[in-house]
């Protein structure tokens, strides 16, 4: 239903232009680097944040590997899963936001990435696909 190629992730797969990976349902799925390219790795850990998969677990991992490359945005949902990783990645220099509460169906996990201070910006979901192409666009801003 959409122009990317959007499949359940398995160790080794490349992150490439075009392709959306989805962690399998109970495995975390990381961020690797193997020379020149990104990789994830899905594997089996304990629950986090009371989760598995666990968005701290992918975001503390693209923090590392990709640091200043890498874009993350906490989107509606309940609990605090991501909050901290996403704070993670907004140290490491990527771009970061939390969808506004007024388009959130949950607020949970966007406030709770806002009061940890993980995203930089507050962004609508009519909104979101302008501040991601801007955000790609833009890999030397200066965080605010």
């Amino acid at each position: 239903m959409c122009a990317l190629d959007v499949v359940e992730a398995q160790s080794g797969d490349r992150v490439v232009n075009g392709r959306v990976l989805i962690a399998p349902g109970g495995r975390h799925m990381r961020l690797k680097r193997s020379g020149a390219q990104y990789v994830v790795e899905v594997f089996d850990g304990p629950l986090m944040n009371h989760h598995r998969p666990s968005i701290d677990v992918l975001f503390k991992s693209v923090a590392q590997h990709a640091g200043r490359n890498a874009i993350g945005v906490v989107m509606t949902g309940m609990g605090d899963d991501g909050a901290r990783g996403l704070r993670v990645m907004r140290d490491a220099g990527a771009f970061t936001a939390a969808q506004d509460e007024a388009s959130s169906v949950v607020y949970g996990m966007p406030r709770e990435a806002l009061k940890h201070g993980g995203a930089q910006d507050v962004v609508s979901l009519g909104d979101l696909p302008d501040w991601l192409m801007r955000s790609a666009q833009a890999p030397l801003r200066q965080l605010a």
